[in-house]
């Protein structure tokens, strides 16, 4: 039986129950949980067992636009996509559930800019439930891989290239602060890593926004990750292979 998660931002359970009854009639199993804000405790990681689970078809997300205008849970929220898209693809389906009608796709942070959107009060809202969880799950290629290790306090971010070998890495942050940086195998954190001419607190403009940027100048690739410990919360992060040009091509990731 296909399952669908429910994500609530909202602590209402007839907002939820309205969710869970506009696609059970269809053979659908609905479960989900109240979001927590709390990313000190890691609170979001909750819920990523079941996301990933190899029967859940879709993640549903409800929400409003006054929920996702705090930092905290809009972090929260991106690191959950970003660890479920690491494990499930970037074409596994999100649908957000807006009760107000009031969220665009601009209003999101970069990992959930692939999601729909879809008024709570919609009356295709069932049928497109519906028909995302019985879709094939879309393979879309992406030229690097991401994912996250949240430990109390702090968040690893773990960047690798899929279709080349980068000559060092560098990753930046908007309005957070990195304390380590490492290099190991790809999908665990390393115990230990010997830096090649490693780089702390290089300045990145990026239009009129600066990033304090680490960056290291091992080979980084072929099951080989470049892991950075940030502290706070980033408004946006940038990363991508080491170059000591001017310019250079990096990935953004908004929050």
């Amino acid at each position: 039986m296909k399952k669908v998660w429910i994500t609530s931002l909202i602590g209402d359970k007839q907002m939820v129950q309205k969710v869970m009854a506009s696609f059970t009639q269809y053979g659908i199993e609905g479960n989900g949980h109240f979001w927590v804000d709390d990313l000190k405790n890691i609170a979001w990681l909750y819920a990523k067992e079941q996301i990933v689970d190899k029967d859940t078809a879709l993640w549903i997300v409800l929400c409003s636009k006054e929920n996702l205008a705090k930092e905290s849970i809009r972090f929260g929220l991106s690191l959950l996509a970003i660890s479920v898209q690491a494990e499930k693809g970037h074409g596994f389906p999100i649908l957000i559930v807006d009760p107000e009608e009031g969220l665009t796709s601009e209003m999101l942070s970069t990992p959930l800019k692939g999601a729909d959107i879809v008024s709570l009060n919609s009356p295709t809202l069932g049928a497109k439930i519906v028909a995302k969880a019985n879709t094939p799950i879309q393979d879309i290629e992406t030229e690097y891989k991401i994912d996250v290790h949240s430990l109390p306090g702090f968040t690893w971010f773990e960047i690798e290239p899929l279709k080349e070998i980068w000559d060092g890495a560098l990753m930046g942050v908007q309005g957070a602060e990195i304390d380590f940086q490492g290099v190991g195998k790809s999908g665990i954190l390393p115990q230990k890593t010997v830096l090649e001419y490693p780089v702390k607190g290089m300045k990145i403009k990026l239009g009129e926004t600066e990033y304090t940027a680490w960056a290291v100048q091992n080979k980084i690739g072929k099951s080989i990750s470049y892991y950075v410990r940030v502290q706070g919360i980033p408004k946006s992060i940038l990363f991508g292979p080491f170059q000591t040009k001017n310019e250079a091509e990096v990935h953004v990731m908004k929050f």
